[in-house]
């Protein structure tokens, strides 16, 4: 199952320089991406008209992107502009042109109907332009089918077990914590209260606590404004107002998980571990160590069940209490492919 018509991303900015071609594969459709020498981003698929060439493999000029095979040029909108010692260029030359957007040091490309593509709904990533946060980038090619990675992080009760060396904390708390699931339709929204809690060791680490804090973890899914859940987590000393908004006593963490399919069974798994944190406290760089290592985890988590699956692609999950957010998010995206199918959307 995938969703056309919805923003991904398709890579970090910082990915490709002018003049550069990334070639990768989104919802299965090989795609190739490159930056002109004015600095624009285009997409067009991976695929030259002539001979089926990987477009990928071209050579980048001026505002045009040029076949490696027989020298056929293209532009960002997918046009073929030129056709070596021929003056005539049928249209069937052209190749299909994929809507793309720079925005937040992220690049996100509409793989559906391009007409329903509205650049203006994208949401945003303010941590990546603040200078109150530090911040830094992954991507993470997981071998699992996209749901999982949605589902992993709509369902947090797993931290204390998959997590236990870095962020997870006791079990307990997690599983007795304040948790409320909220469904408007659009948006998928996991509110999560630990007050009183032991502090995980990166939270030690990095916001230097001496005794209990009060956690929270606040996951939102919206994917028609893009294919991302936004985590925003923290924790500060206990009974000093986490919760009714006074979190400058202790520390807050924004992880921004960016979720994309490449095939059915592989994903592209970007996503950004951002802090308030000093830069110069050194808290930031052991954070964003111990977080890399905490998204690995989660990584040969999500590998390991999709290997399972493949077993048995048609065995059933069985539900249990903490589904609630997940439950949620699926039917979410259930909702967007009836929609989509219901609209005859070409793939």
């Amino acid at each position: 199952m995938f969703i056309y018509n919805a923003w991904y991303v398709a890579a970090f900015a910082a990915d490709i320089e002018p003049g550069q071609t990334l070639g990768r594969r989104y919802l299965n459709k090989a795609v190739v991406l490159f930056r002109t020498e004015d600095g624009e981003i285009a997409a067009l698929e991976d695929r030259c008209s002539h001979r089926a060439m990987p477009l990928s493999a071209g050579h980048v000029e001026g505002n045009i992107l040029r076949c490696c095979y027989h020298g056929v040029e293209f532009d960002g909108r997918g046009t073929c502009t030129r056709i070596p010692n021929q003056t005539r260029i049928p249209a069937s030359a052209n190749v299909r042109h994929y809507p793309v957007v720079e925005k937040d040091h992220l690049i996100w490309i509409w793989m559906g109907e391009p007409a329903l593509a509205d650049p203006s709904v994208i949401v945003d990533s303010p941590e990546h332009n603040d200078p109150a946060w530090t911040w830094r980038p992954y991507t993470f090619p997981v071998k699992s089918n996209w749901q999982l990675i949605i589902d992993n992080i709509m369902d947090l009760t797993h931290v204390p077990y998959i997590h236990a060396r870095t962020i997870g904390g006791n079990p307990e708390q997690h599983y007795n914590a304040d948790t409320k699931v909220e469904f408007d339709g659009r948006r998928v929204t996991l509110l999560r209260k630990m007050p009183n809690s032991i502090p995980p060791k990166s939270y030690v680490d990095a916001g230097g606590f001496k005794g209990r804090v009060d956690r929270w973890q606040e996951v939102r899914f919206e994917p028609g404004i893009g294919m991302t859940c936004r985590v925003n987590a923290g924790g500060c000393d206990a009974g000093t107002g986490a919760y009714e908004g006074r979190r400058d006593n202790g520390f807050m963490l924004a992880n921004n998980h960016f979720i994309t399919p490449e095939t059915e069974t592989t994903s592209h798994y970007l996503w950004t571990i951002c802090t308030t944190a000093p830069k110069e406290s050194g808290v930031p760089a052991t954070l964003f160590d111990q977080f890399f290592d905490t998204i690995t985890e989660d990584e040969e988590t999500l590998e390991a069940q999709q290997r399972r699956i493949d077993d048995e692609p048609g065995r059933p999950f069985v539900g249990i209490a903490s589904d609630g957010a997940v439950n949620q998010a699926r039917r979410l995206l259930s909702i967007m492919q009836e929609a989509e199918e219901g609209g005859k959307v070409a793939a």
